[in-house]
């Protein structure tokens, strides 16, 4: 089955101009979701902290910027885009009090209403609008009179016209240029999550530091065996990302290639994948969900002790070096956003 998609036509623009929009953080999404929309002519205000870094910044790009609070009280519409942790609390402090019949709450990523922990109001339209992309791209491409394909859910339509509403959003974004795929909160968040964890974060970071230590341990210099198991990857990445797999194998070796079909399948085997239906089981019975917030109430103990430990594994220190010795890279580290 198919999924629907929606492009320009199917979107009207004066809904969402019709409304007061609060965009509540201004980290990736939310610089781009908020800057996209005021030049798209609507009337948004960025909700930040007291004291927050980014207010500033907000600021200087001719945005208003108010309290989380005043500003959800000032909106008829609100886009929630601050990360996943912060949203239960934001939501009963900030949001619920303001909430009103006719209101819309909008999400890019469904994890805290799919799992229970935000409950709007029955009166209010909930939906998504999803980039499939980091915000920096969802503004540039804005900009270059393009867009970035972004999903829309809806998980209660209230006034019989989220999906609309949702569409006229996608549209002040610049999503409905690259078309926009139709979903549901619950497939949106337990792939979403399923695909850092196995893939996109989880898999593809430990395949790396694994990779990098069987080198090592084996006598290979870390500068090569860095080279060839991370900083090359980029490589293979823009070539999936071009064309798929079937253009990534094309485009390699033949050697490269065999390798590939020959040798790969003893790396993901049958107990892998196993490995893998048990975390997607996890994160559809919501007990990742419970683990992460649990986590978080408890002050992300076990995730503050891991970023150490892992911020001094060889393969980062190697790298940083060589990193800083490319002059066509600009190099980055964590603290440079801080």
């Amino acid at each position: 089955m198919s999924a629907t998609m929606y492009y320009e036509a199917d979107a009207d623009p004066t809904l969402v101009a019709q409304r007061k929009v609060a965009v509540l953080g201004f980290g990736s999404q939310g610089h781009a979701h908020a800057l996209n929309l005021k030049d798209s002519g609507v009337d948004v205000a960025v909700g930040l902290r007291p004291g927050s870094h980014r207010e500033g910044t907000a600021a200087d790009a001719g945005l208003t910027v108010m309290a989380p609070a005043a500003a959800a009280e000032w909106a008829d519409l609100i886009m929630v885009l601050v990360p996943d942790q912060y949203q239960q609390s934001l939501y009963s402090e900030a949001i619920a009090p303001s909430m009103r019949e006719g209101d819309a709450l909008f999400f890019a990523h469904g994890f805290n209403i799919h799992f229970g922990y935000v409950s709007p109001p029955e009166d209010v339209d909930v939906a998504m609008v999803a980039p499939k992309g980091p915000g920096h791209l969802v503004r540039r491409q804005y900009q270059a009179g393009s867009g970035v394909p972004a999903l829309v859910a809806i998980h209660q339509d209230a006034s019989g016209e989220a999906k609309s509403l949702a569409l006229s959003y996608a549209h002040g974004i610049g999503a409905t240029r690259a078309g926009v795929i139709e979903t549901t909160f619950k497939a949106e968040t337990e792939t979403d999550l399923f695909g850092e964890q196995v893939i996109l974060c989880g898999g593809v970071d430990e395949m790396i530091r694994a990779a990098f230590e069987t080198l090592t341990e084996a006598g290979y210099e870390p500068e090569m065996a860095y080279f060839e198991v991370l900083h090359e990857l980029k490589l293979i990445v823009d070539l999936l990302f071009e064309g798929g797999l079937a253009w990534m194998r094309y485009s390699v070796s033949d050697t490269a290639e065999y390798g590939d079909i020959t040798r790969g399948p003893r790396i993901v085997t049958e107990q892998t994948r196993e490995a893998m239906r048990r975390i997607l089981g996890e994160i559809q019975s919501g007990r990742f969900a419970e683990e992460w917030m649990a986590e978080v109430a408890s002050g992300t103990p076990n995730l503050l002790a891991a970023r150490r430990a892992l911020a001094d594994h060889p393969i980062e220190v190697v790298g940083k070096d060589l990193r800083n010795m490319m002059p066509f890279l600009v190099a980055k580290t964590p603290e440079d956003d801080q």
